[in-house]
């Protein structure tokens, strides 16, 4: 696929020799040699040169002049367009300091300078090396190049947008990271050339820490460890080299899978569009003291991915996982309504019940709620409001759940009073267009918030995430109630709430509700305004007209989420559905942001309902956009495609 704004990282843990830098430096050559050719930055361990654990051989004048040699060998054999990073020992000014070396195209061009210098249980770094804050200079002679030194220095690549910051080992495991400190002074990719070695428990600890400082400074964060041929005199090493990205971790190896190298592909793009939205995590304070070296590495035009898209974002892959998620939304929802009803000392609520996914979830999550505050589910009134295009089993689904849920239940037909709307309004019943569903669904809304003045209750919204990026909705219709608890879960991730508490309820033994709550989630999608063929099926099935929900979800979560461009957005989802046709993907796309654009109205004016994920539609809160915003620079972009 094109490249976009991914940035290529890999990490190693070579063969170490200790002592011996001209096996070690071959050993790094060998590796750079056989990296994928479109890596563009390769990170090696703590003084990997030499070896970490040399002890008072640190204190050998040959090996510490031999380091120096190699280094310029590595600088000058390493593959063309590829930067490097690679720990060793120098000395500056008769000091020795634990030092990262920056290599790009065969030229030397910066090192940092360890901050941190632990001397605590196996670690005594102190008796050889000093911190950074001894250096009496920000220059280095190495092979008679000046070369700029220190801890506060980022390396930059003008041609891709990366901002590289070094810390070593101890750095990441202080108070306040050195590697926050670069983040803050601009860094995007974050590097750390460590020597960690395997204790139990350690190597979660550390994955937490990575990890987590990803997500704290909105970077990408590779971290190479010293390998197993470290000296096992009282330590082992494992090279546990991790990749993380905003949070999330992209590649890892352990102490069990043996590999040597992996990649990452780190998206520059995520990374600057979460800066942007997230100001106040990197605004503190600003670094003037920073050396910036610059350098223009020559771009890659196609990356061919080896992370996992995945298809569906919203929905954990994980069973365990997605249960103990879908619970937890469910309960946020309730919790929503809850303290809504006691707020305006309310216990009566009005819910239109089609025996779809949506109205199941919303008069779950409406039963919850009451069994929060004690109410009587009898105070919700649950209606069925069969029209021309209810199917049989919907309704019996509708009921079954109701007479299960010990709701109040009523069922008002609405095809007289249409038929009259219909008069009304001159509109002939046989013409199945727009004002035939319209009319309906708006009816059915009419006769809800007319009742919820008879109980002096509230409408419940069913509409849900993905209707509203759509537009899915009838304006004024199903679109409109006093509290929308659906509003911010996405339909892929309907099915899948309703479903966990499907296998709740078998786990509880309650088989009725597990039963009709299985049957909902394998009924067709469909809002029932035509009518059924002959035989009583559901001829109107939504993803038939709009096109899959699944492909829907995706777009609305790289589109809302990260603010991709719709090129990308297709390619990562020719990735992540390869068994669709192209065709599809490409109609559904279009259908999106056709409709996305169109329907932002709807958007500006939904009721309240509580944000339970990333993402969000309400006014007040997540996104605002203008109702006549142009769509034209999206779709000309989609034109794009090959």
């Amino acid at each position: 696929m094109k490249r976009f704004n991914y940035y290529k990282v890999a990490t190693a843990s070579p063969e170490v020799w200790i002592g011996n830098p001209k096996k070690n430096v071959d050993s790094m050559l060998k590796i750079m040699e056989g990296l994928d050719k479109d890596t563009q930055l390769v990170v090696f361990p703590e003084l990997a040169v030499s070896g970490y654990t040399c002890q008072d051989l640190f204190y050998e004048d040959l090996l510490l002049e031999q380091v120096k040699k190699e280094l310029v060998r590595l600088c000058d054999q390493m593959p063309d367009n590829l930067a490097c990073v690679a720990g060793a020992p120098l000395v500056i000014q008769d000091t020795l300091y634990n030092c990262a070396v920056f290599m790009y195209d065969h030229d030397i061009l910066g090192i940092y300078v360890k901050s941190h210098i632990p001397g605590y249980n196996e670690y005594y770094e102190p008796r050889w090396f000093s911190p950074a804050d001894d250096l009496k200079t920000n220059e280095v002679i190495l092979d008679h190049r000046i070369v700029p030194a220190g801890n506060h220095i980022l390396f930059s690549d003008l041609s891709t947008g990366a901002r590289i910051g070094i810390e070593i080992c101890e750095d990441l495991w202080s108070a306040i990271p050195v590697s926050s400190y670069h983040a803050l002074a601009g860094a995007n990719i974050l590097v750390n050339c460590s020597a960690s070695n395997e204790v139990i428990a350690k190597d979660a600890y550390r994955r937490s820490l990575v990890v987590h400082q990803s997500a704290a400074t909105y970077s990408g964060y590779v971290y190479a460890s010293a390998g197993r041929d470290e000296s096992s005199s009282d330590l082992v090493f494992s090279g546990h080299d991790l990749i993380a990205q905003d949070g999330t971790l992209l590649n890892e190896s352990t102490l069990y899978d043996g590999r040597s190298v992996i990649y990452g592909e780190i998206d520059l793009q995520h990374i600057k569009t979460d800066r942007i939205h997230f100001k106040t995590s990197l605004e503190e304070q600003s670094f003037d003291d920073y050396i910036t070296v610059e350098y223009e590495s020559l771009p890659f035009d196609s990356i061919e991915l080896k992370q996992k898209i995945d298809a569906y974002p919203f929905v954990p892959s994980d069973i365990d996982q997605r249960i103990e998620r879908c619970q937890k939304i469910l309960h946020i929802q309730a919790c929503g309504l809850a303290t809504r009803l006691k707020k305006i000392g309310c216990h009566d609520v009005v819910i239109g019940i089609s025996g779809g996914l949506d109205s199941t979830l919303a008069l779950l999550v409406a039963s919850r709620a009451y069994d929060m505050l004690g109410l009587d589910p009898k105070g919700i009134h649950a209606i069925t409001m069969p029209g021309f295009g209810t199917t049989k089993r919907t309704k019996s689904n509708a009921q079954q759940l109701m007479e299960i849920l010990d709701t109040s239940m009523d069922e008002i037909p609405i095809a007289k009073g249409v038929r009259q709307h219909f008069e009304d309004i001159s509109h002939d019943e046989s013409v199945h267009d727009i004002t035939y569903e319209n009319s309906q669904a708006r009816y059915r809304t009419m006769l809800l918030m007319d009742l919820a003045n008879q109980y002096n209750g509230i409408v419940v919204g069913t509409g849900d995430l993905s209707e509203l990026a759509l537009g899915w909705c009838t304006y004024n219709g199903d679109h409109m109630s006093m509290y929308a608890v659906n509003a911010s879960v996405p339909k892929t991730l309907v099915r899948y709430i309703v479903e966990s508490e499907a296998i709740k309820a078998q786990r509880d033994g309650n088989t009725d509700l597990a039963t009709v709550l299985l049957d909902i989630c394998d009924t067709p999608v469909s809002p029932e305004l035509l009518p059924p063929d002959p035989d009583g099926v559901i001829v109107q099935k939504t993803e038939e007209v709009l096109g899959s929900y699944d492909l829907h979800d995706f777009f609305l979560y790289h589109m809302l989420r990260f603010h991709e461009r719709p090129l990308k957005i297709y390619a990562l989802c020719r990735l992540a559905f390869p068994h669709v046709e192209k065709e599809t993907i490409v109609s559904a796309i279009h259908t999106f942001y056709r409709r996305f654009f169109a329907q932002q109205f709807k958007r500006n004016c939904m009721p309240d309902g509580v944000k339970v994920g990333s993402i969000s539609f309400s006014p007040r809160g997540d996104w605002r956009m203008p109702s006549d915003a142009d769509r034209s620079l999206w779709m000309e972009d989609l034109e794009n495609i090959g």
